[in-house]
């Protein structure tokens, strides 16, 4: 098939994917198309109320079924008869695998982020927030929290864990954005050229790096995962796949936590003089309510690997359940007053933000002692925080974040 065929074929079937989610969203009123439009994507919590009406697990149009309920997502993160499988779009390594070869993977990534591990990037994290917000202030106080904060401080340090040496934070952020994005599926010809671009990009980054760790290996985490390779535990091709789940996890959630948190702190100033208040204690709280509040990943699925009775209805092996993360953060029967955003809530219930089950987030003890300094010290740094501009989403619906969050620190 030639190249031109090809982008045809593509641009057609796009074109009758965005006219199929139009007419369920616009005619059907069906929740999962109605996420999809720039509605949906500004305020996906009302759709989710709409989908808890509807039951704890509902049927959708193509024959899967989705929830919204704390209990029922909870339940099938954990279930070890639910499974995931790899996007052909989008192969990020063991997190589109299950046991053994999930297992095998995670079990050599696991100890960078280890409690152990990390105490040791404490002191860089901070040095790298004072950093940031140093730059922020002689440039008047005034700046864009998302360029100029949230992206390029999770970028430094992961970057400095896997051992990528002089990490253009800017074309980093701009890549991880590109390839998130496709978590919602491939949007138009332009989309599927950038997502290639960047993937390209990366390969060639990850091409040289591994070859130049195999002669001069150092003490970070693609020295060892290449060292692993020669070792025959990991498989031929699957070493670039891992790094890229390692990097673009270990920055893509952390930049969207940090603009959320931020902006529900902007917009619930009780909830700001709080943190204000007393910072180190504060700022965990913060990072935790903003996690359930506003998560950067709002939904994720798990296939039925034999036939499983879930809320008294038949799942068939091969049929998927969508677990809307976002909405179980704002189930009623698990939260009180779930649509508030409060940091000094005793939440009797954990979020699930971080997933669940064997695939719960490997690099969530680092995502959480960043983000922890960062609320601090923006508190203890900037007590005079508000937005100054306006504020801008990203177009995209499985990751919420943030493109623009002026702000003013005078």
């Amino acid at each position: 098939m030639s190249k031109f065929s090809q982008t045809v074929g593509l641009a057609t079937g796009l074109a009758l994917r965005r006219a199929d989610v139009r007419y369920l969203a616009h005619v059907k009123h069906e929740p999962l198309a109605m996420l999809q439009t720039p509605k949906g994507r500004k305020d996906p919590y009302a759709i989710y109320r709409l989908m808890r009406q509807n039951g704890t697990l509902t049927l959708t149009p193509r024959g899967n079924f989705v929830t919204a309920h704390h209990r029922v997502c909870n339940a099938v993160l954990r279930d070890r008869r639910f499974g995931v499988a790899q996007d052909p779009d989008l192969n990020l390594s063991f997190l589109g695998m299950n046991a053994p070869d999930h297992t095998r993977l995670r079990r050599l990534a696991q100890p960078s982020f280890s409690p152990k591990t990390l105490p040791t990037f404490r002191d860089r994290i901070e040095k790298t927030v004072g950093s940031l917000l140093d730059q922020a202030t002689a440039n008047g106080g005034r700046f864009d929290l998302v360029p100029a904060f949230a992206t390029p401080l999770p970028i430094s340090v992961i970057t400095d864990l896997l051992g990528i040496p002089d990490a253009d934070s800017r074309e980093f952020g701009e890549h991880g954005a590109v390839v998130g994005s496709v978590l919602d599926g491939i949007k138009s010809v332009r989309h599927a050229v950038r997502f290639q671009a960047a993937n390209a990009k990366l390969h060639t980054l990850f091409e040289n790096l591994f070859e130049l760790r195999r002669h001069e290996p150092a003490d970070d985490l693609i020295t060892r995962l290449v060292a692993a390779e020669a070792e025959d535990q990991v498989k031929p091709g699957e070493l670039e796949h891992m790094v890229l789940l390692l990097l673009i996890a270990g920055f893509e959630t952390t930049v969207n936590v940090i603009g959320n948190c931020v902006l529900a702190l902007m917009k619930n100033p009780e909830q700001w003089e709080a943190l204000r208040a007393d910072p180190e204690r504060m700022a965990p709280k913060a990072v935790e309510e903003a996690l359930r509040y506003d998560p950067p990943v709002q939904g994720t699925s798990r296939i039925a690997l034999e036939d499983v009775e879930l809320e008294g209805q038949l799942v068939h092996r091969g049929q998927w359940v969508i677990t809307m993360i976002g909405g179980a953060g704002h189930d009623p029967d698990v939260y009180e007053q779930p649509d508030e955003f409060d940091i000094g809530r005793n939440a009797t219930a954990e979020h699930l933000a971080f997933s669940g089950g064997m695939h719960y987030c490997v690099g969530q003890p680092l995502a959480r002692m960043e983000l922890n300094i960062a609320m601090q010290l923006l508190a203890e740094r900037m007590p005079k925080l508000r937005v100054a501009g306006p504020v801008r989403r990203r177009t995209t619906s499985t990751i919420r974040g943030l493109r623009q969050l002026p702000v003013s620190a005078g």
